[in-house]
């Protein structure tokens, strides 16, 4: 040993030896941290995404490789060994869903080597969620799910808590991931990859690349995270440190009796890239990300190499490497005692260069947006039943749903910029997952009609149906024959904590039906025709998905207002009426041309009156709120960069890079259609041949609904096209804006502004969208709730059905893009362009969607009420289950009303649960959530409480265990161990609200502005469902 020691010695000191034989080298890897030198951490990964360029599966079994080469069961299988040989070698594994697969497949051998390399620290579970979900158009209540998923099996295998949060590839980050799925969820730090390349030229010259991020206006420092963004991306430094099989970066050589022998040379390019990073870096510690995607299918060529850096590089001495973790980065990073500086808000929106605005996939496949929302709101009603009747591990359940969601949050998922036929397989897996979910919604909810007595359901008859494609009008249950004494039977449930009166509508073949409620009243309906645009839409999307054409078309909608119950169901019945005056009201159906004059709708405090010029004038009168509110559209068409040297940028799934806008107007003057009933009114607008919108206004109602019809959208010219509406006041708004992150806090945003540095402008419209699940471009952001803005005297909202991009690039303007159909790459990797199409027949066309979104006018000061009370009925729409019956008998002889709360009890209006949900051990998790942030309304923006003996008021909580926001450690465990933080500035520590600890006795849940609190419950009876008596 001592012999091959000093020929290195000799070489590195430029001398030249030659020794006939080669001896067995041994590595010195056990290098932990030294002091008084730059300690550089190497953090051996791999970025697995589970699905983009190939299916989750494909990429997990390594098919389909003529797309890309990448199979992540080679990367487990073989990274195995490579730690058992050198207990020093350390790894970090971070996506739950490739990991889970392969679990499962191995032996109780090899599952028992692995539990011993987690609790020596060789395998770290990082992140630890079933994917890397998105920051930007994944809702928070996801985002919290697939999380949990992931949390939850890692602690019961392993018995860990994952500690870092490692979100290196989303693009751009939110306020919501730094406090709640990072501070609230357990973690010491949070690292990330992409930040806007202006923010990071700025925070490598300040050394701020790691700060301290406050990301929640609520809770301040108390929910505060350390967080670092890599100084490029997260691959390994420059300087050539691949090492992957076919990688071209040169090995470390060090066999003297072979040519091109080069550990000085290796050993330069390390200290070299090491010292500057540490330029930038604050302290003397350091960390490379050793891997990138799908890297370490061979893991023992990137161990041999790192084994020689370690080796060569200490005995060189200049600087220190060692194998590290992110936990091992971050306590050496504490233990400094630095005083870091203060990040806020979020790192919206992200561009990677002058026209690299990736603010295009908020927008990008925006009917996978929307399944996912929709699959998301059923997800949490379907839990709650499940609870109701008791979960089987067999039979029907909620897995196969929560898997599919789980690994649709992905980065490359949701976010639509992943490849065709991996959107497909998205879609597919929700499919199968509803399905599932359906059936047991279906048992449960047949259990709970059944069970008048609450003795148990054994055998239910009772046979219910759903309907999925209802927003295209398209509900086999409910076009039923109803004139030989037929009852249609109509079970409404409510996954709300609230009492809620809502229209619910559906679709019918006759006019001459009555409804009536559980007390066998009648009650107002009204009878609206359906528009063909629908039946279009029904009747080719239905060929489309279900490989069928509906037999006969309704003619109808049936609209009336129901009210239900909290956590519970009302019943309605449909019936052909049997008298004249006994039927549904039919529509009074007007066609408006006149440019001259002028056409009022809406029977309550809210009017709206169109003139021909499309506008409408707003009044409340309960608010005495009066504005002028103008709607359009128009479409950006796609920057073409092909062939063009200097600025080669396209628009493509990621980027949006418009060249130019152009309103889309009629032909020729088009009439508006109103309809006006006892229920609702509608106007009706054909925009243009392939724009169809319906703005609706509900009786009692205080919004405007507006429901519109978008596709296909025509390239016959070679012109790829983005989409968007504008509504238009004459509000004075100042450049200023709100927009939410991830569905849960709204963040300020000022137009061409940024918070963290003078921005230089260089695209107007993309840099100013955000992800709103409602927003626009370079101030474009991502919306999942919604966006407003308010001058002196109102303010002005919009709410959404699903994520998608918006902005005020305007003032008193809100814009916000529905569709993008465009027909070249970005050159971001997906190698493919954004033009989804539908066949039937092997005839396609361009993907048409429908969707809605919903404004209001406050007072200044009053539109959060509505902001969070109507998102929440948006996220969680009422379920409908139908059935039939001969006769009159079904009020008689089934449950009609329903609520597993307190007959006296509903939830206070700042409040919601976020999960309820039976566990494998019985146990019961429940998520509350306050909707209001602290200043946020007068009224609501305080603390509250809810009593837990109230919400189970059949049985008796034996325990209830307050738990991390991921439900994978006890929260006082967590704040035990939780590192605390020094930041720049903070002299003292800032008063925050928090609900205090749960009486055992009493059972009551204190909730501050914005607090989320997790329990475990146990039940002294075990049998805990409502049947149990």
């Amino acid at each position: 040993m001592m012999k091959v020691l000093m020929v290195v010695l000799l070489m590195l000191l430029g001398g030249s030896l030659f020794v006939a034989e080669a001896k067995y080298m041994v590595y010195n890897t056990s290098q932990g941290i030294v002091k008084d030198k730059i300690n550089v951490h190497l953090v051996a990964h791999t970025h697995d995404d589970v699905g983009w360029l190939k299916t989750v599966d494909q990429y997990y079994v390594g098919s389909n490789n003529s797309i890309q080469g990448a199979c992540v069961q080679n990367v487990l299988d073989s990274l195995i060994p490579a730690l058992l040989a050198d207990r020093n070698r350390k790894f970090i594994y971070v996506e739950q869903a490739f990991f889970q697969r392969w679990w499962r497949d191995q032996s109780e051998t090899m599952q028992h080597v692995v539990k011993q390399l987690v609790s020596s620290g060789q395998l770290e579970f990082i992140n630890g969620g079933m994917c890397m979900h998105d920051e930007a158009v994944t809702h928070y209540i996801d985002m919290i799910d697939q999380t949990t998923l992931g949390h939850r099996f890692i602690k019961k295998d392993f018995g860990v808590t994952p500690r870092i949060g490692w979100q290196i590839d989303p693009f751009g980050h939110s306020a919501v991931q730094a406090y709640l799925l990072g501070a609230e969820i357990g973690f010491d730090s949070l690292f990330f990859g992409r930040i806007d390349y202006q923010d990071r030229a700025k925070r490598k010259n300040e050394k701020s690349l790691e700060v301290v991020w406050q990301g929640s206006k609520s809770f301040g420092s108390s929910a505060q995270i350390f967080a670092g963004a890599f100084p490029e991306n997260y691959e390994p430094p420059p300087g050539g440190f691949y090492y992957e099989v076919n990688d071209p970066s040169p090995v470390v050589q060090d066999d003297i009796n072979l040519f091109d022998y080069n550990v000085q040379e290796r050993v330069d390019a390390f200290v070299t890239a090491a010292v500057s990073q540490a330029n930038i870096t604050r302290t003397n510690h350091i960390m490379w990300t050793m891997g990138t995607d799908f890297k370490y299918q061979y893991a023992h060529s990137w161990f041999r190499q790192m084994d020689k850096l370690i080796h060569y590089v200490n005995m060189d001495g200049r600087v220190n490497a060692l194998y590290s973790t992110p936990s091992i980065y971050t306590d050496a990073k504490h233990a400094t005692n630095e005083h870091w500086p203060v990040k806020t808000e979020d790192f919206f929106p992200y561009a990677d260069r002058a026209n690299g605005y990736w603010t295009g996939y908020y927008t990008s496949r925006p009917a996978l947006k929307r399944y996912v929302r929709m699959m998301s709101g059923y997800y949490l009603a379907a839990r709650q039943l499940e609870f109701y009747n008791g979960r089987s591990n067999t039979g029907p359940n909620t897995d196969s749903l929560a898997d599919s969601l789980a690994i649709a949050q992905h980065h490359d998922g949701v976010t639509g910029t992943e490849k065709q036929h991996v959107a497909n397989d998205y879609a597919k897996r929700l499919s199968i997952g509803y399905t599932e979910a359906e059936k047991l919604v279906a048992s449960s909810l047949a259990c709970l009609v059944e069970s008048a007595s609450h003795t148990g359901c054994q055998r239910s008859t009772t046979k219910f149906q759903q309907c999925p494609l209802l927003n295209i009008s398209y509900c086999p249950a409910s076009e039923v024959d109803l004139s030989q004494g037929r009852n249609l039977i109509v079970v409404v449930y409510n996954s709300l904590g609230w009492a809620r009166d809502d229209v619910i509508q559906f679709p019918v073949l006759d006019e001459n039906v009555t409804v009536h409620d559980s007390e066998k009243r009648e009650i107002l309906s009204q009878i609206i025709p359906i528009a063909d645009a629908f039946t279009g839409l029904r009747n080719s999307h239905v060929n489309a998905y279900l490989g069928r054409t509906p037999a006969e078309t309704p003619k109808y909608w049936l609209a009336f207002t129901v009210s239900v119950p909290p956590f519970g169901f009302s019943t309605y019945s449909i019936s052909s009426a049997k008298r004249a005056g006994a039927r549904s009201s039919k529509s009074s159906v007007y066609t408006f041309r006149s440019e001259k004059s002028t056409v009022e709708v809406g029977q309550g405090n809210l009017m709206l009156t169109f003139s021909a010029k499309k506008d409408a004038n707003y009044v409340n009168n309960r608010s005495s709120v009066k504005e002028s509110v103008e709607q359009s559209f128009s479409f950006y068409s796609g920057y073409n960069g092909t062939g063009n040297d200097k600025d080669p940028q396209n628009s493509g799934a990621y980027i949006f890079r418009p060249n130019g806008t152009f309103p889309i107007k009629p032909k020729s003057q088009v009439p508006l259609t109103v309809m006006r009933g006892p229920v609702l009114d509608e106007v009706h607008q054909q925009v243009s041949e392939w724009i169809y919108q319906i703005t609706r206004l509900y009786k009692g109602r205080e919004h405007v609904e507006v429901e519109f019809i978008v596709g296909p959208i025509p390239v016959e010219d070679g012109i790829g096209k983005e989409v968007a509406t504008q509504i238009t006041t004459t509000m004075e708004t100042n450049k200023t804006f709100y927009t939410d992150s991830n569905g849960r806090d709204f963040i300020k945003r000022i137009r061409d502004y940024r918070t963290d540095w003078d921005l230089e402008v260089n695209q107007p419209s993309a840099g100013n969208y955000y992800p709103k699940y409602s927003e626009s471009l370079r101030q474009s952001q991502a919306i999942n709730l919604g966006i407003y803005f308010q001058d002196d005297k109102k303010e002005f909202s919009v709410l959404v059905d699903r994520a998608l991009g918006g902005s005020s690039l305007v003032d008193g303007q809100i814009e916000l893009m529905l569709h993008r159909r465009l027909l070249l790459d970005d050159s971001r990797g997906v190698a493919e362009a954004l033009n989804e199409t539908v066949c039937v027949l092997d005839q396609c066309k361009g993907l048409t969607i429908q969707g809605k979104y919903y404004f209001r006018i406050d007072p200044i000061g009053e539109g959060a009420k509505w902001r969070r009370s109507f998102g929440q009925e948006i996220y969680s729409p009422l379920l409908l289950a139908f059935t039939e019956e001969d006769g009159d008998k079904w009020m008689n002889t089934h449950v009609t009303t329903f609520s597993s709360f307190d007959s006296s009890y509903s939830l206070p209006d700042n409040v919601a649960v976020l999960t309820l949900q039976e566990l494998d051990d019985g146990k019961v998790l429940l998520r509350l959530a306050h909707l209001y942030e602290m200043g946020e309304d007068k009224d609501l923006s305080v603390m509250t409480s809810v009593e837990l003996k109230k919400l189970f008021p059949k049985k008796k909580i034996g325990k209830a265990t307050e738990m991390s926001l991921s439900a994978n450690q006890e929260r006082a465990e967590m704040e035990k161990k939780r590192l605390v933080w020094k930041a720049e500035g903070s002299s003292r520590k800032q008063a925050v609200q928090r609900g205090g600890p749960v009486d055992p006795a009493k059972l009551v849940v204190e909730l501050a502005p914005m607090e989320i609190r997790t329990f475990v419950i146990d039940f002294d009876d075990k049998g805990h469902h409502v049947f149990a008596a």
